[in-house]
């Protein structure tokens, strides 16, 4: 029972942390005119480069609809582009444009230092231990 009754406290732990790291990740993306979503995918563009906007996505966890929607209004913004695959018509990239670029090289140093922040009371090797125990809950799942 002991088992049954720490994975409750640890589930509603996680979440509660979660809904907390949203909230503050929220606040501070807003002050440059973006919602969670807009970040997330430009920050994966960011950081791999160009992707078709199926790959996108999956790495962020939204549905396709969402995607496009989301990509519709970061290109609205000037933000990224859609480019079209030259070996397969049927398939279109997402890339971060030079605007968004430069807003990114603003936005992610501050976000680094937040994300830093929040494991602020935690060691760094109890940081690489957390990260290892969410990774095998995490595969137990996948």
């Amino acid at each position: 029972m002991p088992r049954i009754e720490d994975s409750l406290k640890a589930f509603i732990g996680i979440m509660r942390l979660s809904d907390q790291f949203e909230r503050i990740l929220k606040g501070e993306i807003a002050k440059f005119g973006l919602n969670t979503t807009e970040f997330a995918v430009l920050e994966i563009l960011y950081h791999k480069g160009d992707l078709p906007i199926q790959q996108v996505a999956e790495k962020i966890l939204i549905a396709s609809s969402s995607t496009t929607y989301v990509v519709d209004k970061l290109q609205a913004k000037g933000l990224l582009e859609r480019k079209q695959c030259q070996k397969d018509k049927r398939v279109t990239y997402a890339a971060i444009s030079s605007k968004g670029c430069q807003l990114m090289d603003e936005i992610f140093p501050i976000h680094e230092t937040q994300i830093s922040a929040l494991f602020a009371n935690l060691e760094d090797q109890e940081v690489s231990q957390l990260r290892q125990m969410l990774k095998r809950v995490a595969q137990t799942h996948q």
